[in-house]
């Protein structure tokens, strides 16, 4: 550690508290602190002790340094350094030059939401320099924040969303693009808000209204735009929107929409996606594939006799392209499940007849009606069983040929799509379908620890736009730092290594996949950790305010010396060490 004097001809030299380190056998140096600010006699007087002298005055009995405090920094400046490297803060801006201050509280907010998410009232406690749990404010230059600017800067964000969105679809979506859509939904706290309506719950809540939102992605997962809806609006009827916003918002010409087959269904794309000329991706329903695959239909089992996808054509779904694909590991699970349901169905129905056996005269075909279509509709397996209810008399048996007709399709699904072969080739479509998947992690990512978009106590439906809003934002930033540090944590960064029989068989893991699970470090040795743990990590590199023992009470802020692991997540980001400001 030594102090060093740069000249500087316009100014006074700058002073800088400095340390040598070896790194691949070479010789390096970074700043520690800044002391230009100190008065002469307090820089000689460390550089006295760095020297191993004695600094003798009033406070010679008094520690030669003190850390005052110390706050976590290291994931605050991960997470800041991801949003200036995507050019987020400048979006965010945009070119009216909006108060600075505003957008630096929405920055914050972002930042919050990826390292502790929780409430706005928990992110203004954050802001308060004795209340602070990190040192965001410090990093994001807030100071005094007023509880109400929070809910302003909200009040912002929901008015420059339209904006925002644009620019991330200029800068993730093209023409001729594949554009991923799915569809969630979030309980609400409170019956104020008018978007809280009571519909089907995803989060098994029907005791609470909810919120409906749907999140548009690029074809690798990155998450472009989100809407927000009221919680009794149905899947299809959130397409409309979605279709206004790639046609005049992001001003797309040629644009395929993907999505699941209860969004984009037959009357979804007759009345709305085929009139705005957007071409789409989707599965048809059991139903239709077992009209398909009825007697001399086109969709006949010998087809996968050699492989397992095979492209077929229908008098029913004009104009489209039928993609008939094959998965024996989804076959046999589908199996295994329902032979498990008929199973526990039975043993249910069993003990009512039994009961109807033991004294029948106690028993009526109400009673026995309401009892069995209780028992028959835990496990939704009423299609597979004949009932035989009279007063005093109960008995079932299961419809044998049913079952098989059904598990005669068993691991076999339809993508359609509305795309030449020419644009894309029939393993690309059902690639492109599964990819879906991206979003429904995204919508865990929002919905579980990572984000929190639940509970939502906001009462203002555009504050809870807005609100969800914020969270597809720090969803973006966490996508890709997830992305950088894949090399580190428990995923998959060597995807295209990976050896796949059929686009319609699960992927295997790859080799180093394997090995980060099963070694728990990388082949150079380092730790390999989850999400969550390595943001911790990150957060134990702190920044300190330390007192120096030397004339009147003067502190100076030092950075800790960051590990190794620390060092090289910094690296994986891209994104600058942190220093002190």
């Amino acid at each position: 550690m030594f102090i060093d004097t740069i000249p500087n001809r316009t100014s006074p030299a700058a002073v800088l508290l400095r340390e040598s380190y070896r790194e691949g056998g070479r010789v390096k140096k970074r700043t520690l602190a800044n002391l230009s600010k100190l008065p002469q006699v307090l820089i000689d007087g460390i550089a006295a002790l760095i020297d191993g002298g004695k600094v003798t005055g009033k406070r010679e009995a008094e520690p030669g340094f003190q850390i005052v405090r110390g706050l976590p920094h290291g994931h605050v400046s991960a997470v800041g350094g991801m949003i200036r490297k995507l050019a987020l803060d400048r979006t965010l801006q945009g070119r009216t030059q909006v108060e600075r201050r505003v957008r630096d509280i929405i920055e914050a907010m972002i930042i919050q939401r990826v390292i502790a998410p929780g409430s706005k009232l928990a992110l203004h406690r954050a802001l308060r320099p004795e209340t602070a749990t990190s040192s965001l404010a410090l990093s994001v230059g807030l100071v005094d924040v007023a509880e109400r600017e929070v809910y302003e800067a909200l009040d912002w964000l929901i008015e420059q969303q339209p904006r925002i969105e644009a620019a991330l679809a200029r800068k993730h979506l093209v023409a001729g693009t594949l554009v991923l859509y799915d569809v969630s939904s979030s309980y609400m706290e409170g019956r104020c808000c008018a978007l809280a309506k009571h519909g089907y719950s995803r989060d098994h809540r029907p005791d609470r209204p909810q919120i409906v939102y749907g999140l548009l992605c690029a074809p690798d997962g990155t998450p472009v735009a989100v809407e927000v809806f009221e919680g009794n609006t149905s899947d299809p009827q959130t397409i409309r929107e979605q279709i206004d916003k790639l046609k005049r918002r992001f001003r797309l010409a040629h644009v395929a929409l993907v999505g699941d087959r209860g969004m984009i269904t037959s009357a979804r794309i007759t009345e709305e996606l085929a009139p705005a000329g957007l071409d789409w991706i989707s599965c048809l329903r059991a139903p239709q594939i077992a009209a398909l695959a009825a007697d001399k239909g086109p969709l006949q089992l010998t087809l996968f006799d050699e492989r397992d996808l095979a492209e077929i054509t229908s008098p029913a779904f004009p104009g489209e392209r039928l993609v008939a694909c094959r998965n024996p590991a989804l076959a046999k699970e589908r199996a295994r499940k329902r032979e498990e349901l008929l199973q526990a169905t039975e043993r249910q129905l069993a003990r009512i007849a039994g009961a109807v056996r033991k004294k029948p005269a106690k028993h009526d075909a109400t009673a026995i009606g309401l009892a069995v279509g209780a028992a028959i509709d835990k496990q939704k397996m009423k299609k597979h069983f004949d009932l035989d209810i009279a007063d005093g008399r109960f008995q079932f048996k299961r419809r044998e040929q049913e079952i098989a007709a059904e598990a005669r399709l068993d691991g076999i699904y339809v993508i359609r799509t509305s795309l030449p072969r020419d644009e894309i080739g029939s393993e690309a479509a059902v690639a492109a379908y599964k990819s879906l998947a991206l979003v429904e992690r995204a919508f865990r990512t929002l919905k579980g620890v990572d984000m929190q978009v639940r509970p939502v106590h906001h009462w203002l439906g555009h504050r809870v736009k807005a609100h969800v809003f914020v969270c597809m934002l720090a969803y973006y930033v966490e996508f890709h730092m997830r992305a950088a540090l894949a090399p580190i944590l428990f995923a998959d960064h060597q995807p295209e290594a990976r050896e796949r029989a059929s686009i319609v068989r699960p992927a295997e893991p790859s080799a180093a996949a394997v090995a980060k699970r099963t070694k728990r470090h990388g082949a150079d040795g380092t730790p390999i950790m989850a999400w969550h743990d390595l943001i911790a990590n990150l957060g134990t590199l702190t920044i300190n305010d330390v007192a120096l023992p030397l004339g009147p009470a003067r502190t100076l802020r030092m950075l800790a010396r960051p590990t190794a692991l620390q060092e090289q997540a910094f690296a994986l980001l891209g994104v600058a060490r942190p220093r002190v400001q």
